[in-house]
């Protein structure tokens, strides 16, 4: 009996200690619950003029959004440890941010490529040589750009396949902005015949192409002999062109290939096929009369 006396007066005066402790602390609880309520409504708050004001300059909604909720977790995080200092857990905000250190550098190890992606994607929104709509070549693919989020940047081949590459790609490697100038510039690469005149197949194929040409460059059309091939003297024509996008530019080189092969069919001027010519009787060589048995010559 005595033994159960002690045990229930010990649990008396611990229910009292913390009894009295709660009486104590129901100033500092009533101001956590204000700071509580306060906190919530002011991070809400911040959030969404950060939202506003992130638009402003950038028209990625993911950056907005990425950069309103980073700064509205490091308010809860703040309010958190406002919190545990106004109920006297000083001890326990040491080791939340200990914890927190701990945690962040895990964290930051094992996602250290999607972290890459979304940091890659941060800088390309910020300041990036292209935009949605834009026809770019990157990483081997060629496309018009669809998306840019915070881990991938989609673009749609010409075939129509939509590729994702990782935005850390994206940003180390070159990229090619065929949308940029406005203008492209459309080569035709061909080949004439040995017999044909030169400078009459430098006019008529400057001339065939001429209408095609954007005129709002120094030289709209150019042509340029570029070697002595096995069968043919190997050229190219050049000219510039306005596209709205790459549909047309195709368009543009394909009717610029009709018109020059036309042309040259109506001037008589040949695009000869690959050619090769057997010569038995070349100096230091041996005749094909010689090569030829003399029951087979007969």
């Amino acid at each position: 009996m005595d033994s159960w006396s002690e045990t229930l007066n010990l649990i008396q005066t611990k229910l009292s200690l913390w009894a009295d402790k709660l009486v104590l602390s129901i100033p500092n609880i009533t101001l956590v619950l204000i700071v509580l309520v306060l906190g919530i409504w002011v991070i809400r708050l911040a959030k969404g003029r950060v939202n506003k004001i992130s638009q402003k300059f950038s028209s990625n909604v993911a950056l907005g959004q990425l950069i309103s909720n980073v700064i509205s977790a490091l308010l809860y995080i703040s309010l958190l440890v406002l919190i545990l200092s106004i109920l006297g857990l000083s001890k326990s905000v040491t080791t939340v941010l200990a914890s927190a250190g701990v945690m962040g550098l895990a964290v930051g190890l094992a996602l250290q490529d999607p972290l890459m992606n979304l940091f890659s994607g941060v800088i390309m929104s910020v300041k990036s040589t292209f935009k949605i709509g834009d026809f770019i070549e990157t990483n081997g693919h060629v496309g018009s750009v669809q998306a840019i989020t915070l881990r991938n940047t989609m673009l749609r081949t010409l075939t129509g396949e939509e590729v994702s590459i990782p935005n850390k790609m994206v940003l180390q490697n070159p990229v090619k902005n065929m949308s940029t100038n406005g203008i492209r510039r459309a080569e035709i690469l061909c080949g004439i015949s040995y017999g044909d005149d030169l400078r009459k197949v430098k006019e008529i194929a400057m001339n065939s192409v001429a209408d095609l040409a954007y005129q709002g460059v120094p030289r709209p059309v150019e042509f340029i002999f570029l070697s002595f091939g096995d069968s043919s003297i190997n050229f190219q024509l050049r000219f510039w062109t306005n596209p709205e996008n790459v549909w047309q530019f195709l368009e543009a080189k394909s009717e610029g290939i009709i018109r020059l092969k036309q042309a040259f069919d109506d001037a008589d001027i040949s695009i000869p096929f690959p050619i090769r010519t057997l010569d038995f009787g070349v100096k230091g060589g041996t005749e094909l009369i010689e090569m030829i048995p003399e029951e087979k010559q007969s």
